[in-house]
């Protein structure tokens, strides 16, 4: 009997990798791959596969959104591939199969995939759907961010970042009047971050909510977001209404 694998990653080359490594598996069948959350679920429910490889950060709906999503019933068993060792250490190890931590090697891979094996061969297998609640309730915002400069690292008390925007592969921090550059996505450290302190104002800043002093409508029906230390910022127009539901009215 073969176990069917669906593969579900944003990043192309982690979803070649992990092919290339069931390849020599003469009991796995890949059924399919996925590049995005929403993908993932119509593959999960159309292929119904035994097992999933399965990314936790990615645009749109997430690792857990999409387990959320296909709901308990249809969840099949679980083996995280993660850059952040923030969601593994509390939950997975607890419900899930086992969790890569990029980047794994073949020795590391190989021991998940022999822990899916042992799960999909018992009689009662140990239901997902715990991971979810367990994950939603412990999911808190970071409250220190490691910044390396210089050859040093350092820690930044998120409280101290007035703004962010984005630079190339890096975040540029603004905090005061020091800036501190951060090997992140924005979408990465926007999952970090407390939504009852900051807020993404456009696809490539986010604020510090109790650092904005006014909005001040702008051309084209557009409006600038304006820090109290007089620093003007875009507000784009698919992020109005998450400010329009902070300050209220419309804008």
């Amino acid at each position: 009997m073969s176990i069917r694998v669906l593969i579900i990653d944003d990043e192309p080359l982690a979803r070649q990798r992990v092919r290339a490594l069931l390849r020599s598996e003469r009991d796995v069948e890949v059924v399919g791959e996925c590049s995005d959350g929403t993908e993932a679920v119509a593959a999960i429910r159309a292929n119904e596969p035994d097992l999933l490889f399965l990314d936790v950060q990615m645009p749109g709906v997430d690792g857990f959104g999409v387990l959320e999503a296909v709901g308990p019933e249809q969840i099949p068993a679980v083996i995280f591939v993660t850059a952040y060792d923030r969601h593994a250490i509390r939950a997975f190890e607890v419900h899930a199969l086992d969790y890569l931590l990029k980047p794994f090697d073949t020795e590391r891979f190989r021991k998940a995939l022999a822990r899916a094996r042992a799960q999909l061969a018992a009689p009662n297998p140990t239901p997902l759907s715990g991971l979810i609640e367990d994950v939603r309730t412990g999911r808190k915002p970071v409250e220190r961010l490691v910044i390396k400069s210089g050859g040093r690292v350092f820690f930044l008390r998120t409280d101290e970042i007035d703004w962010v925007e984005a630079a190339g592969n890096y975040l540029r921090l603004h905090a005061g009047a020091d800036t501190h550059l951060l090997r992140e996505t924005m979408s990465g450290l926007e999952a970090k971050l407390d939504p009852a302190k900051f807020l993404r104002v456009h696809r490539s800043t986010i604020v510090r909510i109790d650092r904005i002093k006014e909005l001040q409508p702008w051309f084209h029906g557009d409006y600038m977001v304006i820090l109290k230390d007089g620093t003007q910022l875009p507000l784009s127009r698919s992020y109005r209404q998450k400010m329009q539901e902070l300050f209220g009215g419309s804008l």
